[in-house]
Order: structure tokens, then C-alpha cells, then sequence
């Protein structure tokens, strides 16, 4: 009998969330997604130690910054992942510029000319901007530019709507951080699948992209247990940690597809303008805080991997 993870894959695109590079040879993904957490993580994975302390190396004798050899470094990892999977690999611009449009797209194209000197093209990469309203510009500009953008730290409708409009390639919707909050605001320990707050704001932004023929890929993210990817068997791109793939790995249940191209409820187009978007992400508590959280956490952990090279360096 096949497991969980093999039934998943007939359906959904399984995507590793992680940058350790025997983890990817391990789970064999289509795609991998980074970001500064997962870089952090790869730093100090033995896989990784020789390509790490060449580019240090190779920046010292450059006389670049700790910085630049940070955002080089995160690169070099993502291009070693980009020979290993047959997708696309996520590389993000820096949290820190998650509202001036104008810095994202600079940085977007820089990531994309480093990659181009390694040989990766930009075909092979997605370049990865939180969902605020700048964040989704710089995407717009970028896809009109042919460089494929995802959309993370992704909490609401309002967010999804707006990328939808500006063409993004992916979004990244992060079931577990929503259900984190939903347990903490009314004292919850748990929730049954169905009922799961994560599981239903994909579910609803899957219906209303498939009710309106949107391309943009939906690819649930931050997952905390296995029955939350269960729940969303179907939806264009999962993106899992290795630890909940090796329990899927050794699941003999069988899975039931759950969400459809063919199975929508018709949903009406929504009319998004800034506006509109920022009233809305006001009006839910939820998507403010947790979108702040995750780019003020990015950039933390962005701030420690610049420290720790040039503790290296």
C-alpha cells in the first residue's frame, strides 16, 4: 500500500520547506522555498560547511561587507538547492524592505543577476516579497518583467485578491501561524481539520481563485500537524517541513483529495484597490498582527545571519 506522502504527490505539488541540502536529497521535492529561518538553519547543516566557508572566503578577498556576503551566501545556497530539484527554487528580498516598492524590485533583480553569474536562470528561481501592499506592487513590476514573484507572510483574502490582480506567479497562505493565533485569542488547544482557521482561509482562497480562473499558484505553507495537510490534499503546492514529510512518509492511511479544479462554489470577483486593501487588513486583527510579526521576525533573523558571517569573516 502506498503512504500519505506518495498519495499527496498524485495530487499536490510537495514542495520541502527547508534549505538543508540533505534533506532535499532525502525527500526528493519538486520545488524547495527559503527564507532567512531556513538559511540560518543550512548554516550550520555539515552539507553546506565547504560551500559556506568558500564564499566567505571568496567575499573576504572581494573586501565585501558581512552583509553582502550574506545576501551572496543565501544565493550560492539557493543555487546548489536549484541543481538538486527539477522546480523552482524561493529566494527572499530582505524583510527589511517589505514597504518601499521601489528597494524590493532593486533587490529582486539583483538576487536574479547573482543567480544568472552561477549559472541558475531565472526560470529556476522565484523571487519571494511579504504580501504587503509595496510587496505586491514590486511583484506586479516584476512579473511584467518575466522574473515569477511569491508572495508570502500571506494571512487574508484581501492579501490573496490583491496579488491575483497583480499577476503573482505563487502566493504562500501560512496555515499554521493563522491557527496559532485563532488558539490564543479563543483559548483553544485544538481544532478538528474542518474547522481549522488555517485550513479554511486556503480553502477559501483556492475556491476563489478556481471560481475565477486565476493562474497564481496557492501553495498552503506553516503547517503544524499532518491532519492540516491532510485536510488541504488537492491544493496546487504544499510546501512541508521534513519532519512532518517523514510522518507522512509513514502513514499507510489512505487520502482522500479534497480540494478541485472541478469542485468550486462560484465565487464572484472582488474589487481590490489600496484603499480597500489596507481597510481590510485593518479590519482583521488577525492578518495585521501576524503579518507584521512575520516580517519583524524575518528581519531578526535576517540581522543574525549578517552576524554570524562576520563573526566567520
Amino acid at each position: 500500500m502506498t503512504n500519505v506522502l506518495d498519495q499527496l504527490r498524485t495530487m499536490t505539488t510537495v514542495v520541502a520547506d527547508t534549505g538543508e541540502v540533505a534533506a532535499v536529497k532525502t525527500y526528493k521535492p519538486v520545488d524547495c522555498t527559503t527564507n532567512p529561518s531556513l538559511v540560518l538553519k543550512a548554516l550550520v547543516d555539515p552539507a553546506s560547511e565547504a560551500l559556506v566557508a568558500r564564499e566567505i572566503e571568496a567575499g573576504k578577498k572581494a573586501n565585501l561587507t558581512p552583509e553582502q556576503v550574506t545576501d551572496v551566501l543565501t544565493v550560492a545556497m539557493g543555487a546548489e538547492l536549484a541543481a538538486l530539484v527539477p522546480g523552482r527554487v524561493s529566494t527572499e528580498v530582505d524583510a527589511c524592505l517589505s514597504f518601499d516598492t521601489e528597494k524590493s524590485v532593486a533587490r529582486a533583480r539583483a538576487i536574479v543577476a547573482e543567480y544568472e553569474k552561477r549559472g541558475v536562470d531565472k526560470g529556476q528561481i522565484l523571487i519571494k516579497l511579504a504580501a504587503t501592499w509595496e510587496g505586491i506592487r514590486a511583484a506586479e513590476i516584476l512579473q511584467k518583467d518575466g522574473i515569477d514573484c511569491n508572495l508570502t507572510l500571506l494571512f487574508s483574502m484581501a492579501q490573496a485578491v490583491a496579488c491575483a490582480d497583480a499577476k503573482a506567479f505563487l502566493i504562500s497562505p501560512f496555515v499554521g501561524r493563522i491557527t496559532d493565533w485563532y488558539k490564543k485569542a479563543e483559548g483553544r488547544d485544538s481544532y478538528t481539520p474542518d474547522e481549522d482557521p488555517g485550513v479554511k482561509s486556503v480553502r477559501k482562497i483556492y475556491d476563489y481563485y478556481k471560481s475565477n480562473g486565476i493562474d497564481t499558484v496557492v501553495m498552503g505553507a506553516s503547517f503544524r500537524n499532518t491532519d492540516q495537510i491532510k485536510a488541504l490534499a488537492g491544493c496546487d503546492n504544499l510546501t512541508i517541513a521534513p519532519s512532518l514529510l517523514d510522518e507522512m512518509g509513514n502513514d499507510p492511511a489512505e487520502l482522500p483529495r479534497v480540494l478541485s479544479p472541478e469542485n468550486t462554489s462560484g465565487m464572484a470577483p472582488i474589487a481590490m484597490d489600496e484603499a480597500t486593501f489596507r481597510w481590510e487588513m485593518n479590519a482583521d486583527p488577525m492578518a495585521t498582527e501576524k503579518l507584521a510579526e512575520g516580517i519583524r521576525n524575518f528581519d531578526a533573523d535576517h540581522k543574525k545571519l549578517i552576524g554570524l558571517i562576520a563573526e566567520r569573516m
